[in-house]
């Protein structure tokens, strides 16, 4: 597949992820409180979706990770807004076995091509380490959201939430430097501003 069809899919991705948050952000400002709209999770579903798909075209395990561990929270989320059982039927099952269908393309003439994944000579193993890592510390951040949200039964983003996006973005931009992917890069560099305006909120409401 020609370079400027994968990157249109990573910046398709992006755009969409930097979209949620300017929304979550513009809505948070007007209320001078962090919220969490739908529409934050519902972008976040299909960006998700995208970037796994860019991750697997670039060959590229760190992103997939990312995304794979994060997509179902966005939906188990949409389901505590009450907005889930609102999507068409039709919708919700293509979403639902979007992962299952994924998987089965890695399988080319019978052989599962994973192992490309960790032999990408574009990327050392050192580099390799430290994409996971970051996009680990990234993704905890929603795994930290989920149990604070299953706990109070509402879909909220915590001042965790936040501190972890701080720290995860910070290593996926250094990841990005270094493996020279202006996706990654200018995605996460929006969204650390994003993230440290989200912290003043919290700590200011607190106060």
């Amino acid at each position: 597949m020609k370079d400027w069809i994968i990157y249109g899919i990573g910046f398709l991705a992006q755009i969409l992820f930097s979209s949620r948050l300017i929304i979550q952000w513009v809505t948070s400002e007007k209320q001078r409180k962090v919220i969490t709209p739908t529409t934050f999770w519902t972008l976040s579903l299909v960006a998700s979706f995208l970037l796994f798909i860019y991750g697997y075209l670039r060959l590229d395990f760190a992103i997939m990770l990312g995304q794979g561990l994060t997509y179902f929270i966005y939906i188990r989320n949409l389901q505590l807004q009450g907005q889930w059982q609102k999507f068409p039927k039709p919708i919700r099952f293509l979403l639902l076995i979007a992962p299952i269908l994924i998987v089965v393309f890695y399988y080319n003439n019978n052989q599962i091509d994973v192992a490309l994944l960790f032999k990408n000579d574009a990327i050392p193993t050192w580099l390799l380490a430290l994409g996971i890592f970051a996009q680990v510390i990234f993704t905890l951040r929603f795994v930290y959201q989920w149990i604070h949200a299953e706990r109070h039964k509402e879909s909220t983003l915590p001042m965790g939430f936040w501190v972890l996006s701080l720290i995860g973005a910070a290593l996926i931009l250094t990841y990005a430097v270094i493996r020279k992917d202006p996706v990654l890069f200018i995605g996460h560099l929006f969204g650390v501003v994003i993230y440290t305006r989200n912290t003043y909120l919290i700590r200011q409401n607190n106060d």
